[in-house]
């Protein structure tokens, strides 16, 4: 009786689900992997890593099979390789689900990923200068990989870049809060957003500043002050009103809108083109429209400092001005406790 009532129902597993994904994982993969992970989650004790382990042995099935080269092989290679991934999009809905994820099954579901995706890729490409003596494949492995590896590069990049913008914007509202504190400004705490308020999207969550509010806002201080997020995508917003209106249809649909990332590069290139017949082509157009939209994403975020360098010049301002209110000893007193707080 216990165990019926802890059964696993597919609304738990798509309570699972990213707020927004791939559009090839969405609409191609979830469907499957949700229904395999309710009788996998209530039948069986296989763990997330052993899923990762499986779903890698798979890919280097397919891999093998990009290898042989032959027409057959090579379909039964895409075959492979996508139901390589649609487990691997499995044991982190599992680790979610029952609450098992740890950091080395993400470190080791990523690690296999990579070498999954680098090993068919040299299978595939090397097989083809080995069948058909045509140098061009060998052109296309090195532009597979340079593709394939900026795109990680850049993401691990941005990634910091974004995280390094939204602590110094923090860090500097804290000492602006500090200081108009001395200044006698009273700040009151926020109060409790409700529980049940929708989930924001992943970039908006990522804005949010954590900023009390004061109980007067009288000036340009005190409404910085009051400001519990900024947008670091104002730039980019005013520019392109049109693909936001786009976007947020994606995003309704858990679909983001880098259309032609990773995920649809790997399909493509080991899922479609081999059953296609066109891997010269698939590959060479799927790397260029796979840096196309990395630019895209490198353009967005330089648009995202010009947003970030007018915000801390004002906050930077705000608190110098609110510093030259202050006595001096208060304002002593506030570098004493900055200098504790550093150390």
């Amino acid at each position: 009786m216990r165990q019926e009532q802890h059964k696993f129902t597919l609304e738990d597993v798509k309570a699972t689900y990213k707020k927004k994904d791939a559009w090839w994982t969405v609409l191609l993969v979830d469907p499957v992997a949700s229904r395999l992970i309710v009788p996998t989650a209530n039948h069986t004790n296989i763990t997330p890593n052993q899923l990762s382990i499986f779903s890698f042995i798979l890919g280097l099935t397919a891999a093998y099979c990009f290898f042989l080269g032959n027409y057959a092989a090579l379909v039964a290679g895409a075959l492979l390789y996508h139901i390589s991934f649609i487990i691997d999009c499995m044991d982190g809905k599992i680790a979610r689900l029952k609450g098992t994820g740890s950091t080395f099954g993400m470190l080791l579901d990523i690690s296999l990923d990579h070498i999954r995706v680098v090993l068919c890729g040299a299978a595939l490409t090397y097989s083809q200068f080995r069948l058909t003596g045509d140098v061009t494949y060998l052109y296309l492995a090195f532009l597979f990989l340079a593709a394939y590896c900026a795109r990680h590069i850049n993401a691990l990049q941005l990634y910091k870049l974004r995280r390094d913008m939204r602590g110094k914007l923090r860090k500097a509202r804290r000492k602006l809060k500090r200081t108009a504190e001395a200044a006698g400004i009273v700040i009151n705490e926020p109060e409790v957003q409700n529980a049940d308020k929708p989930e924001e999207d992943e970039e908006e969550a990522e804005k949010k500043e954590a900023l009390d509010r004061p109980s007067k806002a009288e000036g340009p201080e005190e409404e910085l002050l009051q400001k519990k997020r900024f947008d670091l995508q104002q730039e980019f917003k005013s520019k392109f009103s049109t693909y936001m209106r786009i976007r947020d249809f994606f995003l309704n649909k858990r679909i983001r809108m880098h259309l032609f990332s990773g995920i649809e590069f790997q399909m493509f290139i080991f899922v479609v083109a081999p059953i296609v017949g066109l891997l010269k082509e698939t590959i060479f157009f799927g790397s260029i429209l796979l840096m196309a939209f990395e630019a895209a994403i490198v353009y967005k975020i330089w648009l995202s400092t010009k947003d970030f360098e007018r915000e801390f010049t004002r906050i930077r301002q705000a608190t110098e001005k609110i510093e030259a209110t202050l006595p001096p000893e208060d304002d002593e007193d506030a570098d004493r406790m900055e200098a504790v707080g550093a150390k």
